[in-house]
């Protein structure tokens, strides 16, 4: 099965609120940018990633990310967050696609590898619907829908339990970590510099001094 995958993206400005006392305001919004770059542009690596579909009201943002290949909607009229932002995003994919396989997918996985997505993605084939916990085991990085089956996000806080009780499989690979490890503290980007992250993460750590020096930021996402 080949997948269409749902980004949402909070308008800049607001984005990482958890990063900004540890890294100052003008790193965060550049790293939430970065992050979402390396993610998108990990995902279309991905043979198993037909297109990518970013929800977000950014216009720097969506110019960015459409330029590196994706495709950008607005969010929903009325807001209602980031479930309703990913519910709308996969409406939007259905309305074209009525029997794609849709999975949502984290903005912030710099250190993304697309290999590993290929093999999480694989595994969400065997069920309805399937969910990949974080690496705190805690949230959710990724939801998979298949065809004919509602996304049914049930994101933030204690994601994973959520998904679990939607009736959701979790999967349960091993060596997947690049696609657990989101990033919303400083303890998270230090961990997503030694796995190696993407290019921009690392051009926009190494610029603010974020962290000290990028640690592992060498191989790069594409290097499974």
């Amino acid at each position: 099965m080949v997948w269409t995958l749902v980004v949402p993206l909070k308008p800049l400005a607001r984005a990482k609120s958890r990063l900004a006392a540890a890294v100052g305001t003008g790193p965060r919004s550049a790293l939430a940018l970065a992050f979402a770059l390396d993610t998108v542009d990990a995902a279309l690596a991905c043979e198993a990633v037909r297109d990518v579909v970013v929800v977000t009201d950014d216009p720097l943002a969506g110019a960015e990310l459409a330029a590196a290949g994706a495709r950008t909607v607005a969010e929903p009229p009325g807001g209602g967050g980031l479930n309703a932002a990913l519910a709308h995003g996969a409406r939007t994919v259905r309305a074209h696609r009525p029997h794609s396989g849709v999975a949502t997918l984290n903005a912030d996985l710099p250190a993304l590898r697309p290999g590993e997505l290929g093999r999480v993605l694989e595994s969400a084939t065997e069920f309805p619907r399937a969910f990949l916990a974080d690496a705190a085991g805690i949230g959710t990085t990724l939801l998979a829908a298949a065809p004919g089956m509602l996304l049914a996000p049930a994101f933030e806080g204690r994601s994973r339990a959520r998904h679990r009780a939607s009736g959701a499989r979790e999967i349960g690979l091993a060596g997947v970590d690049s696609v657990r490890r989101d990033v919303d503290t400083l303890a998270d980007l230090r961990a997503a510099l030694a796995l190696g992250v993407g290019p921009r993460t690392a051009a926009v750590a190494g610029a603010w001094a974020v962290c000290g020096p990028p640690r592992g930021a060498g191989g790069g996402p594409g290097t499974d």
